[in-house]
């Protein structure tokens, strides 16, 4: 019978040298650093809950018009402003509540962004349709013409909830996905990890 190596044992490398296998069976990146079965990172702007606070308001202002109004202009007038007020506060606190913060996740198969505290707007994308991953330094709301889901002709699709670190998916349709993500050097390392192992197989 064939023996498996043992947890943290070396076992035959691709090119014929060893590599070895860490504590629970995954094998070990090029640096011997373990890649994790689920690695999980997000990203948050306190910020965002700022703007939400002007939607609340508005919204409140909206509800606080058309129970306790003493408008005598007339009845459009006053359901023009509390529409209005209403619509404004609604657009603000769910546009900003949803960008909050972003979680990331990446395993064996997808790559996963979930946006604020349900979850949407979401992406899930296919290992197999990317052909790279790069690090980026400094991504900025300025680059995407602001916070949240973004899509420019010339720079592909983003999610952009704070500036800072960030990590960019080449596609293989020749699209690019960007993400702000702390600790993006360590996803990066993770995915190219699993790209290496794909091909490998």
């Amino acid at each position: 019978m064939r023996d498996h190596p043992q947890e943290g044992a070396a076992a035959p490398g691709e090119h014929g040298g060893t590599q070895r296998v860490p504590a629970g069976g995954r094998p070990a990146g090029p640096c011997g650093a373990k890649i994790p079965a689920v690695w999980h990172g997000r990203a948050t702007n306190r910020v965002q809950w700022l703007l939400a606070a002007v939607g609340a308001a508005c919204l409140a202002l909206g509800v606080d018009l058309a129970v306790n109004s003493t408008w005598t202009s007339g009845l459009a007038p006053l359901v023009m402003a509390v529409v209005g007020c209403v619509a404004a506060g609604l657009l603000v606190l769910f546009g900003t509540l949803a960008f909050v913060h972003v979680a990331v996740r990446v395993d064996d198969e997808h790559l996963e962004v979930r946006c604020g505290h349900m979850g949407v707007p979401r992406r899930r994308i296919p290992l197999d349709s990317v052909v790279g991953v790069d690090l980026a330094p400094r991504v900025t709301p300025r680059q995407w013409g602001g916070w949240g889901y973004r899509w420019r002709p010339e720079q592909g699709t983003a999610v952009v909830v704070r500036r800072g670190e960030g990590m960019v998916l080449r596609l293989g349709d020749g699209r690019t996905f960007t993400v702000t993500v702390d600790d993006a050097e360590a996803a990066v390392a993770c995915i190219r990890e699993r790209l290496r192992l794909r091909r490998a197989t």
